[in-house]
């Protein structure tokens, strides 16, 4: 498959509610503007997506195999490299590891070298709930993070946080808000 030509978005998807809308709410707008995705999984965001039929539909789509196991030392790598990463939805596991540098899966060490590589923008929408916020660690990986100069989608105008079991069940994503993001830090 041709790089986009927007160049390759490199999709990352946790376990977390609403992994389940990630080829309509995202992948396929991100196709229609012109970019070439890229998508790779956590470990359970993949058995997830494995298990309802959207891991066949985004290799489908993208052309690209799905990744959520790291390859063989001897196998092709199977993405291009990636131009800007979003990560949506990260779970607030995923933005803890990702915020205090542990690798421990393929998702978070594409993620983590990215953002350590110079010119690769990474875009982060943490799918969390006021619990969470409420953390006493949350605040300091929040800020690790920016630090580290992620572009977050973050706060009350783009995802309020509510208690847990609390929210909308049917409230989607802000796909919208995400796919901004990249363009916006990808300079496209």
């Amino acid at each position: 498959m041709s790089v986009g030509s927007l160049g390759v978005l490199g999709v990352v998807g946790t376990a977390a509610d609403g992994i389940e809308t990630l080829r309509t709410g995202l992948v396929e707008p991100a196709i229609a503007l012109g970019w070439q995705a890229a998508v790779t999984l956590t470990p359970n965001a993949g058995r997830w997506l494995r298990a309802n039929g959207e891991l066949d539909r985004l290799e489908s789509l993208t052309g690209l195999p799905v990744r959520d196991a790291p390859r063989l030392p001897t196998e092709p790598r199977p993405h291009p490299v990636a131009d800007c990463y979003v990560v949506a939805p990260a779970s607030a596991n995923f933005v803890a590891k990702l915020a205090t540098g542990i690798a421990d899966n393929q998702a978070l060490t594409q993620v983590g070298e990215a953002l350590g590589t110079i010119g690769v923008p990474v875009v982060v929408f943490p799918r969390i709930n006021a619990a969470h916020a409420r953390h006493p660690a949350w605040e300091g990986h929040i800020e690790a993070l920016r630090k580290a100069g992620v572009e977050l989608v973050y706060g009350a105008d783009v995802w309020p946080l509510d208690e847990p079991r609390q929210g909308p069940a049917d409230r989607e994503l802000p796909w919208a808000a995400v796919l901004g993001s990249a363009h916006r830090v990808s300079g496209t």
